[in-house]
């Protein structure tokens, strides 16, 4: 004999090599039978009394089962988030950039990519996620781009611990060389050689 109930009905049935066969109907207040001549070969008896009975415990675990878990409050850890680049940028090569979603709970994440504040969905990628030892969850999203001077990136992180979206920002910037050394061996260079010359004027005129 099995039940089942919700917070406004409930049922008690009884099952025999995974079929159901009868059922209690708390409407009529008696077994009915859900197989053909078995009323001819079985008299069920009265259970009336404990068919309503088993209702009211099955109603009464129910309230109970809900305070446990569905009215349970969840846990929720927000993400830390971290956006770099897979390599050094070089101008018009391929490059990944990687944002690093770590140490939340539950998941989902949803993660959005901008690019000068238009937002991309070509060439993004999101990790399946994996748990972490104390039970938080991780993911990546990467983009994969070529870089232009002066573009300006950014990776958006939403999840139902945030009050607020989450975002990191990368400038494509390119270190240029500098020509100051070079400027200045230059002048030094200039400087000596005229320094050179006054001397041997100055003897040429002694002489």
């Amino acid at each position: 004999m099995k039940m089942a109930c919700d917070e406004n009905d409930a049922e008690v049935y009884v099952h025999y090599e995974e079929q159901m066969v009868a059922y209690y109907d708390n409407k009529v207040g008696r077994v009915v039978t859900t197989v053909p001549d078995l009323a001819d070969h079985f008299v069920f008896p009265d259970v009336s009394k404990d068919c309503v009975n088993l209702e009211h415990t099955c109603k009464e675990w129910l309230t109970v089962l809900n305070e446990v878990f569905v009215n349970q409050t969840e846990e929720l850890e927000p993400p830390w988030v971290s956006l770099y680049l897979k390599q050094e940028v070089e101008l018009r090569k391929n490059n990944t950039l990687i944002c690093h979603i770590s140490e939340f709970f539950p998941p989902p994440v949803r993660v959005t990519w901008t690019r000068n504040n238009l937002n991309i969905k070509e060439g993004v990628t999101l990790s399946p996620y994996y748990q972490n030892n104390d039970g938080t969850i991780s993911v990546f999203s990467t983009l994969s781009f070529i870089p232009v001077e002066g573009d300006i990136y950014s990776c958006t992180v939403e999840h139902r611990a945030l009050e607020r979206p989450l975002t990191r920002i990368l400038d494509v910037e390119v270190d240029q060389p500098s020509v100051l050394p070079t400027v200045v061996c230059a002048v030094g260079l200039c400087l000596g050689m005229a320094g050179v010359f006054l001397i041997f004027r100055a003897n040429k005129h002694q002489n």
